[in-house]
Formats: structure tokens, sequence, C-alpha cells
């Protein structure tokens, strides 16, 4: 870093220079903001985009320059007259802070049923050294406040560049994920979407809206999101590396070997180190890329419309059926993965729009009319295993079809899963 004008500077790939101001600089010097370096973005999306080894650190730094961009637009067309003055320094704060409680390797252990990052980014703020560091801004209830836009709740008119539709958030982490994946998905028309950027009348309270000029890079967004997650995130082998780490996470805790606390404090690397042990190859295998191969892989298209909720919502049911299968088929427990990851708001909008005659209404956007499609076919409902089998595709995808309970049902009564 150097030191400009009165700000460090950090030299960025994405965003050439971030300025930091002295509040955002004592955040950053704590401990638990500094663990964020060592805590991937992207989780083992490395081990197929060799560039995705960014980290929370960058990101966070990423979306607090970009709030600091949007609050200077803001400020320049005096659309904040009238909201407390510190408002803009604690959305700053919040941006930076975003995911200081976020788990090692990125959303999978939310996926295998740990507490949201959004709770420990709580914990977090309410304790040592941050809340020292917080209180030491002079901002009053300023935790609180930062709290509130995590979690997308309070009365700030500027939640929404925290946690929504458009948050600031999204608009980071697409740009550098596309960026350090070596990819053309992500593409995002971020200045425009930051000029855009209005504070609109919603309910009897300001929030943030968009000017109906910024519409096209709004849809622009919400298609890089899905181009993102059906050619990144839910990349097969990105997948099966995810959900191989899942499973060696969640069969530690079954033992005693981790605990759920101490795991929300850890790095990737201290996490994959406690891994290792006489009860598990798995986190071996990840070390080696020695990835479980799909032996069942089915576009959801090709499944009724709403199968397989349970495998997406319920880690703890799924856990059993993938034992259970893998028995019925000649494996060992643990050498089975069943997936098919699921997010069903993943083109939702909800941003107001300030039209061009003055009026607000809610963003209609072609994207919108072909929202579940999309979502549909970014899905696919795989199966990897450690070694080659044989799996009855047509039983497999009848169980899915099943509701938990069924499903639950046919275990407790012992019944072949794949007849």
């Amino acid at each position: 870093m150097s030191s400009i004008g009165g700000f460090e500077v950090v030299r960025d790939p994405l965003w050439n220079n971030i300025g930091i101001d002295a509040q955002a600089l004592a955040v950053l010097e704590t401990a638990p903001f500094q663990r964020l370096r060592y805590v991937r973005q992207l989780g083992h999306a490395f081990l197929v985009y060799p560039g995705a080894t960014h980290s929370r650190f960058e990101h966070a730094l990423g979306t607090y320059h970009l709030a600091r961009r949007a609050l200077t637009l803001l400020t320049e067309r005096d659309a904040l007259r009238g909201l407390p003055g510190d408002e803009p320094a604690v959305v700053r704060l919040a941006a930076l802070l975003h995911d200081v409680g976020h788990y090692p390797f990125s959303h999978a252990l939310e996926e295998a049923g740990l507490p949201s990052h959004e709770g420990l980014a709580r914990e977090r703020l309410a304790e040592e050294p941050l809340v020292a560091v917080l209180a030491a801004t002079g901002i009053a209830g300023v935790g609180a406040r930062i709290t509130a836009l995590i979690a997308g709740t309070g009365a700030s008119p500027l939640r929404g560049l925290i946690s929504g539709a458009l948050d600031l958030d999204k608009i980071e982490y697409l740009t550098r994920d596309a960026h350090m994946c070596g990819v053309p998905y992500g593409t995002v028309d971020v200045d425009r979407l930051l000029h855009s950027l209005v504070l609109v009348e919603q309910g009897g309270a300001p929030v943030i809206g968009l000017h109906e000029k910024g519409l096209s890079a709004l849809e622009s967004l919400l298609f890089a999101k899905y181009q993102m997650y059906r050619n990144v995130y839910w990349h097969h082998a990105v997948r099966s590396a995810t959900c191989m780490f899942k499973r060696a996470v969640r069969d530690a805790l079954a033992r005693g070997d981790l605990e759920v606390g101490w795991i929300g404090r850890a790095t990737d690397e201290a996490l994959m180190e406690a891994l290792h042990g006489p009860h598990t190859g798995l986190a071996e295998r990840l070390r080696q890329r020695r990835l479980f191969k799909r032996m069942l892989d089915i576009p959801a298209a090709e499944l009724p419309a709403g199968v397989g909720t349970w495998v997406a919502d319920d880690p703890d049911l799924v856990a059993v059926v993938e034992d259970r299968v893998a028995r019925e088929v000649g494996l060992v427990p643990g050498d089975l993965l069943i997936d098919f990851p699921r997010k069903p708001a993943m083109l939702a909008s909800d941003v107001p729009v300030l039209t061009r005659r003055g009026t607000v209404a809610p963003a209609r956007l072609g994207i919108h009319q072909v929202a579940e499609d999309l979502h549909t076919a970014a899905r696919r409902f795989r199966v990897y295993a450690a070694e080659p089998v044989t799996l009855p595709a047509a039983a497999l995808c009848a169980l899915a079809e099943g509701s938990a309970d069924q499903v639950r049902e046919r275990l407790a009564a012992e019944r072949a899963l794949l007849t």
C-alpha cells in the first residue's frame, strides 16, 4: 500500500487503485479481516480454473471501492440530502465487512447445513477487536447498523447497496470471478449501473433504485449471473470437488473431530489440514485433484418441474440416501455423492425503477420472462462416484422425484432405493 492525499492506496488487478480511508484501514488491520486473505472466494473452483485463487479479502476491498464510488455519485447529485451525515461511512464499512463471517471455501458449508455466514458476521461484529475499532469511529450504534445492512434489514435507505437484487457485492463478485477465471461470461456494465443508481420513494420511504437508462445494464448483470452459474459455479468438476469437501466436513463433524465454531474462524488451509487423518481420504483426494467422476448427469429440463428440492435443501437426508445407494451398487459409504444445486431467485430483481417520466415502477426486463427456463438450463442432476459403477438412471430419477417425506418412508421401511 502507498499513501496518497490522506488515503492508503492499494493496487488491484480489477479496479486499479483502491483508496482506503482511515476508518476502513483500522478495520482492515484487524485479525478477523486479515483472515479473509486466506479464504478463497470461489472455493475449489481453482481446481478447474487455475486463476480462481482470489480471496474474500480482495473481494471485500472491491466491494468497499464500489461503495465509495456509488456514494460519491449519489452525493454529487444531492441524492443523500436528509440522510444522517454518518450514513455513508456506515455503508462503506458494511461493504468492507459484509463477508467477515464467511466460511472457508465459499458457500459449500452453508450448503452442508452450517449456519449462514451473515449470522457469523453478526457474531464477529459483536466481538473484539472489531468492537473497539468500530467504537473508535465515534459513529453511534455503528455495529448494529452495519449488522442490519449486511442482513438487509433496518430502515437505512441505502441498505440496497449492501443487500439486495442490485447490491454492490453482486456487481463485484461477478466481475472479479469472471476476470480471475479468465472467462467472458461475467461482463457487467459497472459504470452504467453505478451512474444509474437513484433514491426513490417506495412504500413511503426512500430506497435504492435504478434509473430507467440503466435497465439494459441490469439485464446484462442478471444474464452474467446465469452464465457464471452455468459455466463456473456449477461446472461439473467444481461441483464434484464441492460435494467431496462438504462430505468430508460433515463426516468430521459427526465423528467429533471438528467443531462448527472452530470452522467459522478457520482459513482454507487450516481446515484442509484438520481434515487429514485416518478416517477420511476425501481431503487427500482433493489435494491431489483425484475428483469423483460423473456416473449420472441429467439436465434439469429432462426432469419434472419441482423435482429434487430435498437434494439441495436437506443435507442430512442426502447423506443417508448417498450411503444407502452406495451399498446397493457395491460401493462403500462415502464413495457416492448426489448433487442437484438450485437457486430459484437467481434472476430475481425487485429493484424499483425511476422512469424518464419521473414515476417509479417495478423493473420489467425481458430476462424475467425466461428466468425460470434459464434457472432450469443451469441445473443438472448429478451422481458422482469414487470409482466407475453402473447406475440405474430411471430409478435414481424416480427417487429424486419423490418428496423428502416419501424418501424417508422408504428408508425407514428398509426398502431398496433403486427398484
